[in-house]
């Protein structure tokens, strides 16, 4: 990307006390990108956010926002002096503002006439040009949440920043309302730095997505290439369920109850291997035989709890999602197949 443009983030390192809670991170942002940074609580992500923000000053590295260093040897900027929105679940409406003021607040310095233009055109990006004159209160959360993205956006950040934007509505409003953000986010072209730890959000939302572990960044790279190329166990467990097995290498197979997988471990004895469950499917020809312990229907999917049994390996208990709704009976012994692209072989830990 163009170092001009954007942001870039280099080897930022931040300390809390004795306690390092980010190591060495080092990232960019093309104008227009969303990058998410995903991983479980404590990883180091809402700090990064925060750093990136002003919110926090780094204990070393530099922030470079849109050709400026924002944050580094030579400067240190407020938050207000970045020119970066924000977006986080508490909206943090102002109660005492109708809608449209308080769109206009970011839009301080600018003729009235402008403020209005502006928090009109935006409030109607989002959708909400006919609450204009409602109360904060009188908004249910996805109302409040498409306010809060009208008002980050209003004065043309050079960063959009969220932080686990969505997780305060319910499943079925929160599918709806980061579709719309995510549209008027790629529509006003902003640079996005984007925390969370679902998975299937960062998935959804992200060009690009960073897996954070214990400070560092394990692994960063298009949704579906972590998905499908995951650089170690915990990238590949990370979005979504996986079997595990430990398995021994012989003759550069690894050798499990579901059959051997081509492993080149570079002379590893032992392995560990992950399949995904939706990698493994029922097929009268499959070259192993598992027990049905349970089934279910989840809707899009059915689960299916199987035993596999090996005569020289122990057995493994070990789950299926299947794309089928004709579910197989309790205690059915059926033959299945695995789809090797859903195999993930490691050295074992």
């Amino acid at each position: 990307m163009n170092s001009t443009t954007g942001l870039v983030m280099s080897n930022i390192t931040h300390h809390f006390g004795r306690t390092q809670v980010v190591d060495d991170v080092s990232l960019s942002i093309a104008p227009g990108e969303l990058l998410c940074l995903l991983g479980p609580s404590g990883c180091g992500k809402t700090t990064t956010l925060r750093i990136a923000a002003g919110l926090e000053v780094p204990s070393a590295g530099t922030v470079v926002l849109n050709g400026t260093e924002v944050s580094g040897p030579h400067a240190q900027l407020p938050p207000e002096s970045r020119h970066v929105g924000f977006l986080f679940q508490d909206y943090a409406l102002f109660p005492h503002l109708r809608v449209r003021g308080n769109v206009e607040f970011g839009l301080a310095g600018k003729p009235a006439a402008e403020r209005r233009a502006r928090a009109e055109e935006m409030l109607d990006q989002v959708g909400m040009a006919d609450y204009a004159e409602s109360w904060p209160h009188q908004l249910s959360g996805g109302q409040q949440q498409r306010v809060a993205l009208a008002r980050a956006l209003a004065p043309n950040p050079g960063l959009m920043l969220l932080d686990e934007p969505f997780s305060g509505l319910d499943k079925r409003l929160r599918d709806q309302v980061r579709d719309e953000t995510l549209h008027v986010l790629k529509r006003n072209r902003v640079s996005t730095l984007m925390v969370t730890h679902d998975p299937e959000e960062a998935m959804f939302m992200a060009d690009r997505v960073a897996v954070m572990r214990q400070g560092r960044i394990v692994q960063m790279d298009q949704p579906q290439t972590l998905y499908n190329q995951p650089a170690d166990p915990f990238v590949a467990s990370f979005f979504g369920e996986v079997n595990v097995f430990d398995a021994a290498i012989a003759d550069g197979m690894a050798q499990t109850p579901l059959g051997p997988f081509a492993a080149s471990l570079n002379g590893a004895g032992k392995a560990q291997v992950l399949i995904r469950p939706e990698g493994i499917s029922l097929d009268p020809a499959g070259g192993a035989e598992g027990i049905v312990l349970a089934a279910r229907l989840l809707g899009r999917v059915s689960l299916v709890h199987l035993r596999v049994e090996h005569p020289t390996l122990p057995a493994h208990h070990l789950h299926a999602r299947l794309a089928s709704r004709a579910l197989p009976a309790e205690g059915e012994r059926i033959r299945i197949t695995v789809d090797p692209s859903q195999v993930f072989i490691f050295p074992a830990a």
